[in-house]
């Protein structure tokens, strides 16, 4: 179809963001991140149990903290689990045998639930964009820690959760999905919290599933469901 600037627009299947298959049915296997309770790593684990999540398995659960709850959590549910401690290394170095760990249990999606960690450009590089976050805001407001707090604090009227993939940057990588509420006026820092978190349950399994079927592309910052984009032909 012509258009006044001269640019004939038709619909033109573009390259995958990564090199999968969306109609395969082979299983993709993803290593969960935690640093705390573990609570978004068992609604992740229910999500493929209940197929809400087709054609994945939760191949290992790996914390950076000794105490972290997340780990007897993902010892009931009977995932393999690894402890990788901090203490006393750089970033590279812990992250290194993250990565190791990861790639020895044939990991394809990095998910980060509650990991109070930055990743380095070595992990990054190793599963670039297939390393998934869940933020309690709506991002990019309020990036970092404390985002609950933030919202009251500026007196936003709404609030909500993201999930993204992550880059080099604080919660700045490409926005999969959203989930938005309202700011109830006798909020508080907790009861908001509380309230994000359901929301947070259901919306990463929703993007999880989505970029485990492949059936998306990211075009500039937007990450969009389609099997097909109008694109402008120029030749």
């Amino acid at each position: 179809m012509p258009y006044p600037n001269g640019l004939e627009w038709r619909a033109r299947e573009p390259k995958p963001l990564m090199a999968l298959n969306p109609t395969s049915n082979s299983q993709k296997r993803l290593g969960i991140l935690i640093s705390g309770r573990g609570s978004n790593m068992a609604a992740l684990a229910e999500a493929v149990r209940k197929g809400r999540i087709p054609n994945a398995e939760i191949a290992i659960v790996i914390s950076d903290k000794p105490l972290a709850a997340g780990l007897d959590r993902a010892r009931e549910l009977g995932f393999q689990t690894r402890l990788i401690e901090r203490a006393g290394r750089s970033r590279e170095e812990h992250d290194r045998e993250t990565v190791d760990v990861l790639r020895e249990h044939d990991v394809d999606f990095v998910c980060l639930a509650g990991y109070m960690r930055l990743l380095s450009t070595y992990f990054i590089e190793a599963f670039r964009n297939r390393i998934l976050n869940i933020h309690p805001s709506l991002l990019p407001c309020f990036p970092g820690l404390d985002a609950q707090r933030q919202a009251i604090a500026h007196g936003v009227k709404w609030s909500g959760c993201t999930v993204h993939l992550v880059d080099e940057t604080l919660d700045g990588g490409p926005i999969i999905g959203q989930r938005a509420l309202p700011v109830l006026d006798e909020d508080t820092e907790e009861s908001l919290s509380a309230r994000i978190l359901e929301q947070e349950h259901e919306l990463y399994a929703e993007a999880v599933a989505l970029v485990v079927s492949g059936d998306y592309r990211v075009v500039g910052r937007r990450v969009m469901k389609v099997r097909q984009a109008l694109l402008p032909v120029t030749d």
